[in-house]
């Protein structure tokens, strides 16, 4: 086990740019989790991380220490407490983080529903609605140009390990997958449209989510094929876009199983 002391340790660094740029993550196609919970979630889907890292306080507990049996000591990182209050975004650290590889894109075709993201610049909406999708039994997402990374940090922990029961894929042209999509294309929107209740959503989706201000955009808005709104109370405002996109996803969940009752 590695002790790392010093913020000008070259090792320390390395980690922060992960922790902190999106580019570098991409460069080296690698990411942190952050927190017991996620990465006890990636070990049991996907297998063992590349390197554990635990900070002085987190190695005293119980439960990291029953997590990094399973990890050779030299994979292990022990950073000063300081230092690790540096790695991690969250207040209260939970004293473990891991590095992992980022998957491949995915080369599989589309099986049964997706959902395409639009220009989702916050990372909290963009982990809810992977959250979400993982829950609504959606395995595929494409994430347009302008979108928050979604193997950054902040998605991470939104998400909860949804990642790992999905294909995920970034920097998609949404406007071409819109066009060869073999199912049905339905934008959500604030205004026009069909209301949500009312429309029938059996068959392949492929939901729309734009942005938190402007909403799908006027060109993928024409090309889809449906367009639904979530009637609301008079005066009230718009919803959150990861509100809005659990209300759809799960009224196609719940049209689809009285389908299958019948």
């Amino acid at each position: 086990m590695k002790h790392i002391t010093s913020r000008d340790n070259p090792t320390f660094k390395e980690l922060k740019s992960l922790a902190e740029d999106i580019r570098e993550q991409r460069r080296q196609g690698l990411t942190l989790l952050d927190g017991i919970h996620l990465v006890t979630a990636y070990r049991d889907k996907i297998g063992r991380p590349e390197r554990l890292i635990l900070s002085e306080h987190g190695a005293a507990q119980p439960e990291i220490q029953a997590l990094s049996t399973s990890f050779p000591d030299e994979e292990i990182l022990l950073l000063r407490d300081s230092l690790f209050r540096d790695l991690s975004d969250l207040a209260n650290p939970t004293g473990v983080c891991a590095v992992i590889r980022i998957p491949a894109v995915p080369s599989a075709d589309i099986n049964g529903s997706c959902v395409l993201l639009d220009t989702l610049q916050d990372p909290g909406n963009v982990g809810s609605i992977l959250r979400t999708a993982a829950a609504a039994g959606i395995a595929d997402v494409f994430l347009g140009p302008g979108c928050a990374g979604v193997w950054s940090p902040r998605v991470l922990r939104a998400a909860q390990g949804a990642h790992f029961d999905l294909r995920l894929r970034e920097q998609v042209d949404l406007a071409a997958m819109v066009e060869s999509f073999s199912g049905a294309t339905i934008a959500a929107v604030a205004h026009g449209g069909v209301p949500l209740f009312q429309q029938d959503l059996g068959g392949n989706l492929a939901w729309l989510f734009g942005s938190e201000g402007g909403g799908v955009s006027p060109i993928l808005e024409t090309a889809a094929q449906k367009r639904v709104y979530i009637p609301m109370a008079s005066g009230s405002e718009s919803l959150n876009v990861g509100a809005a996109a659990a209300i759809c996803l799960f009224e196609e969940v719940r049209q689809k199983n009285l389908l299958q009752q019948l």
